[in-house]
């Protein structure tokens, strides 16, 4: 088992360090729950769709006898295709990614002998009503939770006759009934806590096992899957050569011409000024020392020799050294990985962490590596002001990039404020 955090910044024992646990676990919980709500909100948004995609198909059930649902059942199967789209992109978001099928026939009979049609109407029934109802639940719970515990503060001002908030039964008549609602408000805020990400799970189950391609239509899916894959690593190799190629051409190359054009100089001036002589040699050694210099930092940048002596936990470590923010890095690797993997978590996190030390106005940082199922799990955290964006051309393209090329995932959540959490899932090789 291997674990190790840099000593300059590491959590030491004592309250102080208890302290920061505790609030990281407290941080981590609320993150988890707000999670939970953004999930059932979405959630909430999709089954809605769902409901009306529901009603729709009612209503072209209840038509078909006149006629006038024959001419609209063409419409079914868009509709249908259309909303549960817009569950797999939502669940992608948050997880896994679910690829979109082709799209949907243009005729009912055509659609009717679809398989994945077939599992998307199983999932129109079950989101559009148990996922409905979730969702309710969950923004109810959250939303009468907020007033019942600020009732205190406001519940004078209400005009009478009409005071008493949701879910209460009892008269408001002085400061203790006021303060009874506040006591459920805490209740209903503490069963949101206990019950908010199981619902947000079970709102999400039948999407994942519905939507998602079935063993028989997998194939086409997965070979259009890996051969984006297989674009983004040529993409990927691509852009490291030029790279490595703009590297050699600015740098070594330059100097290398500079040592050339004082070795020149100094031979002609050997026979006619020999002191002139010395200081061009001079001026070559300078210039052949950095152009060694320079080939060596495009040598550590295409695979880092401390991969190789130290792995992924060494190497880590001395990025966290080396960054001008204080930087905690966690790793608990029970193996190695697969060395093209190590040097996409390297590389990932040294470009993560440059960002970190120019942009995030941070006052620190911290860096956690797991094995789990096989697949390297990435986290990459800052406390800094947030509103980081993957533009065309910024850093973090270059990292998806890579990550792809693994057939991996890169997921970024950076809301203003902060804070900032990169994760990355690779699959591990082993």
């Amino acid at each position: 088992m291997s674990t190790e955090e840099v000593p300059a910044v590491a959590h030491m024992p004592g309250p102080a360090g208890a302290g920061r646990f505790a609030r990281g676990a407290v941080l981590a919980r609320a993150r988890a729950v707000l999670d939970s709500l953004e999930h059932l909100v979405g959630g909430l948004g999709t089954a809605l769709l769902a409901f009306g995609a529901l009603a729709w198909l009612l209503l072209v059930a209840l038509l078909s006898p006149a006629g006038v649902g024959l001419l609209l059942a063409r419409t079914v199967p868009r509709v249908v295709r259309g909303v549960a789209d817009r569950e797999r992109g939502r669940l992608s978001r948050w997880g896994p990614e679910i690829l979109m099928p082709d799209p949907a026939p243009d005729r009912l009979r055509a659609g009717l002998a679809d398989a994945t049609l077939r599992r998307e109407l199983r999932w129109l029934l079950v989101h559009g009503t148990l996922g409905l109802f979730l969702g309710i639940v969950g923004a109810t719970l959250t939303l009468n939770s907020v007033q019942n515990i600020t009732y205190p503060l406001w519940w004078r001002f209400l005009p009478a006759g009409d005071i008493a908030p949701s879910f209460v039964t009892w008269s408001i008549d002085d400061e203790g009934d006021a303060l009874a609602v506040a006591v459920l408000g805490l209740g209903m805020g503490a069963a949101f806590l206990a019950l908010g990400p199981v619902m947000a799970r079970l709102q999400a189950w039948p999407g994942r096992r519905l939507l998602t391609p079935a063993d028989a239509g997998d194939l086409a899916l997965r070979v259009a899957q890996l051969s984006a894959t297989r674009a983004a690593a040529l993409d990927a190799h691509a852009a490291e050569l030029r790279r490595i190629e703009r590297s050699l051409h600015d740098g070594a190359q330059n100097r290398l011409v500079a040592v050339t054009v004082l070795l020149g100089a100094a031979r002609r001036a050997l026979t006619r000024d020999p002191g002139t002589a010395q200081a061009a040699l001079d001026g070559a050694h300078d210039a052949a020392e950095h152009a060694l210099a320079e080939l060596r930092a495009v040598v550590r940048s295409i695979l880092p020799p401390v991969l190789a002596d130290r792995g992924l936990t060494g190497a880590l470590a001395g990025l966290a050294v080396s960054c001008a923010v204080p930087c905690r890095i966690d790793v608990d690797l029970p193996a190695r990985c697969a060395a093209s993997v190590e040097a996409t978590a390297y590389f990932v996190t040294a470009e993560a962490l440059t960002n970190i030390s120019r942009h995030s106005e941070a006052a620190g940082a911290a860096v956690t590596v797991r094995l789990r199922g096989g697949r390297l799990h990435l986290r990459i955290e800052d406390d800094g002001g947030g509103g980081a964006e993957g533009r065309e051309g910024s850093g973090l393209t270059g990292m998806r990039g890579r990550v792809a090329a693994h057939d991996g995932v890169l997921t970024l959540t950076s809301p203003p404020g902060g804070p900032t959490i990169l994760e990355v899932e690779l699959p591990c090789g082993l």
